[in-house]
């Protein structure tokens, strides 16, 4: 959750063991209306992720903050790197952790001085949407002296990363969805278009279908801390089909829903702003692209107490 309000977050379970709209949204035409169903997001869009065909729009190019949907560029972005090494470690900063303290952040509640993987931070920051895990990715992959010289640098390649992908309408002013002067938005249509490219990757659909990991990491110690990130995506594991990808909540933003599912050989794509019933209004518009009824029987699948929420 990448929230502007300051609150309290629950931690990522951990074992060490030795050894807000931007623009006033227009409503719906009446094309859009009799598209598809009813849904109650200010802005929503599906489409099939090979022809990057159209099955349902709202609001489609309105643009609006979104949240943790954001760490979905901050993935693609360490995803497509050139060279990349998901084995390379990365040694957790204080930093990392000071800043979801100060944001009242969500957090993957990654302890100073461990190491852990790119990999591992992949699903740190797409599981539990944990800022932290987002933070380290943007300084690992930067260029420049300083964090704050890396992290916009890296800001920078994700918003070319956008304007690669045809993503007009799309700004990143964070690595993680908490935009300090609201300059971080996007669109249904374009986060659509994002989530057709990264459903591609392999090591992304993984990562984003996972409901929750166990990842071992080098503790600061010398010892193996074991760390235990749920999924904040609570689509998972309650439509069949469903692959990701990520959530988002924020003060001005609601809550916001990237999607994925995948039946037989069609993988559908979409993206939810702002909507306080985002996860049975991706049903239903799944439910549309695939010809199926599976919205009005779906029981959504509980989060631990002890997980984050977003």
């Amino acid at each position: 959750m990448t929230r502007t309000l300051r609150g309290v977050r629950r931690t990522a379970a951990v074992v060490l063991t030795t050894g807000a709209a931007l623009v006033a949204a227009p409503l719906a035409t009446p094309a859009q209306a009799a598209s598809g169903p009813s849904v109650s997001a200010k802005g929503a869009y599906l489409a099939d992720a090979k022809s990057g065909k159209q099955l349902f729009g709202k609001a489609v190019d309105t643009k609006r903050q979104m949240a943790s949907t954001t760490k979905v560029m901050t993935a693609a972005v360490v995803l497509d790197a050139p060279g990349l090494n998901l084995d390379r470690k990365i040694t957790v900063k204080n930093t990392y952790r000071d800043y979801v303290a100060a944001k009242g952040a969500s957090t993957a509640d990654l302890r100073t001085g461990d190491k852990v993987t790119v990999r591992q931070l992949l699903y740190a920051t797409l599981l539990p949407s944990g800022c932290d895990a987002a933070y380290a990715l943007a300084d690992a992959f930067g260029s420049g002296s300083t964090i704050s010289a890396r992290t916009k640098s890296f800001i920078s390649k994700m918003n070319k990363k956008a304007a690669s992908l045809g993503m007009k309408n799309t700004k990143f002013d964070s690595f993680d969805g908490i935009s300090k002067a609201g300059n971080n938005y996007s669109t249904p249509k374009d986060l659509t278009k994002l989530a057709a490219h990264t459903v591609k990757n392999g090591t992304f659909r993984t990562v984003v279908k996972s409901k929750s990991t166990k990842q071992k990491a080098t503790a600061s110690s010398g010892g193996i801390r074991t760390y235990t990130w749920y999924n904040t995506n609570k689509l998972l594991g309650s439509y069949n089909g469903a692959i990701g990808i990520k959530t988002g909540t924020g003060t001005a933003a609601g809550p916001c829903l990237v999607f994925a599912a995948t039946r037989g050989d069609k993988t559908l794509v979409g993206a939810i702003l702002n909507d306080a019933n985002r996860y049975t209004d991706a049903a239903k518009l799944l439910d549309h692209g695939f010809k199926s009824n599976s919205a009005k029987t779906m029981r959504l699948r509980s989060l631990p107490s002890d997980a984050q929420q977003d």
